[in-house]
Order: C-alpha cells, then sequence, then structure tokens
C-alpha cells in the first residue's frame, strides 16, 4: 500500500488545511441539519401523507441508523481510509435525501430517512477524524469554532429553513436542498482530501461484532424512544427491548475477546485516557441536548414564551455553548493543564443547574438567561479537551475508530439523558402514558397550572450529569499534547 511521509515530516500549508476543513464542515452541515430541519415540518407532511400517527419515526428513523453505523465508518475509515468512507457516506445520504423527497406515504419516507441516516452517520465522525490526521493536537484548539458553528447552525437553522419550506413551498424542499449542497461536499472532498496523509492499514472487518453492536443500539435506542410515552417502562415490550439489548451488549463483549480483530480492538476500550473522556463528553452531551429539548418547553410553561420565542431565547444556552467549547479550545493550545478549563466549566456547569433547580420559578427571565449561557459556556468546555485527548492518546492508524466510538456514545449518552429527562418530567407532572410532554404543557398552561416545580427535576437532572462529567474528567489522565514533531503513541494492535 502506497503510503503518505509520516506524521512527523507531513505538513500542510495554511491554505491547504482551510480547504479541507471547508469541504469537511460542509460534509458535517449535511449530517447535522437533517437532524433539526424535519420537526417544524412534521405537522404539514403528516397532513399531506394522510399519517400523522407515525410522524415520530420521521425523526427517530433517521437517529437509529446514524447512531448505530458511527462506529462502523470509524473503522471502515482506518482500513480503506478517509477520502473512500467520506465520500460513500455522502453519496448513501444524497441518495436517501432523493428518496425522501420523492416518497408517496409515511411508510417509504421511514424507510428513505433510515437510508439517510446510514450516510448521515459518518460526516460528523469522519469529519472529527479528519481533522485528527491534518492538525496536531495541540494545535487543534483554534478549529474548534468551525465545528461548533456547524452544531449551531445546524440547531438554529434547520427548525426555521424546515418551517420557512414547509410552509411556503413544499416540504420535499427540506431534502431537495442536500443535492447542491451534497454534491458541492462530494466534489470538494473528493479534491482536497487527496492531500490527506494515509494511515489505514489493511485489515479485515468483524462483521459479527459490527452486527451485534448495531443490534444492541437499536433496541437500546428504541426502548428510550418509546418508554413512558408509547409505552410503561414496565410494559412487556420495553423490558423485551431492554433485556434484548443486554444479551446483544454481552454476545458483543463475547465476541471482542474471542474475534481474531474485533469490531473495537480491546487496546482502545482500555486506554483510560479513551475509556474516562468517552463517559465524561456523553454525560456532557446528554446534558446539553436534553436541556436543548427542554428549556423552550421550560419557557413556555414557566415564563410565558410563545414557541417561536422560546426558540429564540434558547440562543444563549446554544451560543454558551459554543463560546465555551471555542475558549477551551485556544486555551489548550497555549497550556501544559489543559483539562482544567473542562473542569472548571463542569463545576460552573452544575452550580448554574443547581440554581435553576433551586429556583425554577423565582427567577426573572434576563436572570434565567445569564444563568443558562452561563451553564452552556461550562458545558461547552469539554467538547475540545475529549476529542483531542481522545484523539491524542491512540496510534494514528486507530484514529477512526476510536473518533467513531467517541461519537457513538455521545449519541447514545444523548439518547439516555433526554429519556430520564422525559421520564422525571412525565413522573413530576403524574402523566399517563402516552401523553406527550407538549401536549401536557399545552393543557396545564390553559389551566393555569404551575410547572416550576415539575421542572425542578429535570434541572437536578442536568446538575448531576454535569458533575459526573466533571469526575470522570478529573480521572481522565492529562497526557502531554502532541505537536507537529512529536510521535504517536506506541501502535497497540
Amino acid at each position: 500500500m502506497n503510503q503518505s511521509p509520516p506524521p512527523a515530516t507531513f505538513r500542510l500549508e495554511h491554505s491547504q488545511i482551510r480547504l479541507v476543513m471547508f469541504g469537511v464542515v460542509l460534509a458535517m452541515l449535511l449530517g447535522a441539519l437533517d437532524q433539526t430541519i424535519v420537526a417544524t415540518a412534521l405537522p404539514t407532511i403528516g397532513r399531506e401523507l394522510n399519517n400523522a400517527e407515525a410522524l415520530s419515526w420521521v425523526v427517530t428513523a433517521y437517529l437509529l441508523t446514524a447512531t448505530a453505523v458511527t462506529p462502523l465508518y470509524g473503522k471502515l475509515s482506518d482500513i480503506h481510509g478517509r477520502r473512500a468512507m467520506v465520500l460513500v457516506a455522502i453519496a448513501t445520504f444524497l441518495v436517501g435525501s432523493v428518496a425522501c423527497a420523492v416518497a408517496g406515504n409515511i411508510y417509504v419516507l421511514i424507510a428513505a430517512r433510515a437510508l439517510q441516516g446510514l450516510g448521515g452517520g459518518g460526516l460528523i465522525s469522519l469529519g472529527q477524524t479528519i481533522v485528527g490526521d491534518v492538525i496536531p493536537p495541540r494545535e487543534r484548539g483554534r478549529y474548534q469554532a468551525y465545528f461548533a458553528g456547524v452544531f449551531v447552525t445546524a440547531s438554529i437553522a434547520g427548525p426555521i429553513l424546515g418551517g420557512f419550506f414547509a410552509e411556503h413551498l413544499h416540504w420535499s424542499f427540506i431534502f431537495w436542498v442536500n443535492l447542491p449542497l451534497g454534491l458541492c461536499a462530494y466534489l470538494l472532498t473528493n479534491r482536497v482530501l487527496r492531500l490527506l496523509p494515509r494511515h489505514e492499514r489493511p485489515h479485515k472487518v468483524d462483521v459479527a461484532g459490527a452486527l451485534l453492536m448495531m443490534l444492541a443500539t437499536v433496541a437500546l435506542l428504541l426502548a428510550l424512544t418509546w418508554a413512558g410515552t408509547t409505552y410503561a417502562w414496565t410494559s412487556p415490550v420495553i423490558l423485551g427491548l431492554l433485556a434484548a439489548s443486554a444479551l446483544a451488549w454481552v454476545l458483543f463483549g463475547w465476541r471482542l475477546v474471542r474475534a481474531p480483530e474485533p469490531f473495537i480492538p480491546p487496546a482502545v476500550l482500555a486506554n483510560p485516557v479513551v475509556r474516562n473522556g468517552v463517559i465524561a463528553v456523553a454525560f456532557a452531551v446528554g446534558a446539553s441536548v436534553g436541556l436543548s429539548v427542554f428549556v423552550p418547553l421550560y419557557f413556555e410553561a414557566v415564563v410565558g414564551l410563545t414557541a417561536a420565542q422560546s426558540g429564540l431565547a434558547l440562543i444563549p444556552f446554544v451560543g454558551g455553548t459554543v463560546a465555551g467549547a471555542t475558549i477551551a479550545g485556544r486555551i489548550m493550545m497555549h497550556v501544559v493543564h489543559y483539562k482544567r478549563s473542562a473542569l472548571v466549566g463542569l463545576l460552573a456547569g452544575t452550580v448554574t443547574l443547581a440554581v435553576m433547580a433551586a429556583y425554577p420559578a423565582g427567577l426573572s427571565f434576563t436572570l434565567v438567561e445569564i444563568v443558562l449561557a452561563l451553564a452552556g459556556i461550562g458545558i461547552g468546555t469539554i467538547f475540545p479537551i475529549t476529542t483531542t485527548s481522545v484523539q491524542n492518546a491512540v496510534p494514528l492508524h486507530q484514529m477512526g475508530t476510536t473518533t467513531g466510538v467517541l461519537n457513538f456514545f455521545r449519541s447514545l449518552g444523548s439518547a439516555l439523558l433526554v429519556a430520564v429527562f422525559g421520564t422525571i418530567f412525565l413522573a413530576s407532572a403524574t402523566a399517563d402514558t402516552g401523553v406527550s410532554v407538549q401536549r401536557i404543557i399545552d393543557e396545564g398552561v390553559r389551566a393555569g397550572v404551575d410547572f416550576g416545580p415539575v421542572f425542578r427535576g429535570v434541572f437536578a437532572a442536568g446538575a448531576i450529569a454535569c458533575f459526573i462529567a466533571f469526575l470522570f474528567m478529573l480521572a481522565m489522565q492529562e497526557m502531554p499534547l502532541r505537536g507537529r514533531h512529536s510521535a504517536p503513541p506506541a501502535a497497540a494492535e
């Protein structure tokens, strides 16, 4: 296999790095945007396709497949190269987008969204891996603003664009708009990714291990999605899914020990930096995503804002997350003890969310916005530090697998904590299974219900998640970050 010069001598010019970053960011934006753009168009889609009951699956199908295949893309990129897998991911995503746009009924749309997720699942993880290939850990912090900008753009612009297309054009434009963006990303990445160094090694894919991991993931995500809303937590369906997931995880663990070339090398999972960093970021991201879902509902139920105003009021929290990530990324370029900013940030997130839990209805709107902005800044600090630390701790030929594992558990943590937040809310509201949170709030607001105590548990859960992330970040070893002339860690086969 033809290899590029070793990392110690490989160097791209700044103009070349910008080209690579632009192509990577565009590809990542495709994957992130389609997680949010559909939500505001769902009522219109349900009316036109004459099926409102199955609408939630339009979102769920994408998230299920995107989460399940994330580690697979990482592993395959370590074997076949980043460029090949990015092109496969974009092509799959575009085929799925076209299938979504021409879907004639809800079930075809759901299947097309699952196909789209098979492509979208690789875009974000591979983008972070590519940056790890090009930019040494010591210098990687300056580029964190690009990634933060992708997720802010997706979280804010996605719902706005989705609502605009559904109301003024046609809901299918949500998917047609992916074609020019996707083709541009395809052509650009096909060109600029030829500049990347090559670290892949010839290995076999552990198909059985990959299938077991995907089965365990899908069963767990289905249980978390349905529990407390469609079915009770103690129902046979939920208990059966949880049991199936647990069995698949056990078999996956057995496969890792027995397979000649396991899907995820045991050395990666045994690495204490990877293990602690992955768990820390899973709880932090889970808290961030959970709050992004429930804080707008809090603004509606407690503060009295409209749905549109609640979305705008979320901007300080989301913007704070971006600011925290950018600040921490810049700091880690210039200091030795780079994880201290994340420790301080997570403690700040814990304290501010504890304040929200203590006074869920006693703070002014301005003070709530300030507290949430501080919480966002605190939580945001962990993102660049965990990604860079985890990538810095493994050999270059395992970076794709490791980054895929990191993003997989970030998604899994998000799903788990959103389900936990929802369960706490429903329990506090003494609601029956099968009633949506939004319906409870709409009916409660009309009846003059005080929702402050109901949200107390949600903010407390967020504070606990931040503190757990703090503990694992505290336990994570602070390895020296490699620079342009530093050798990577010794290979672990």
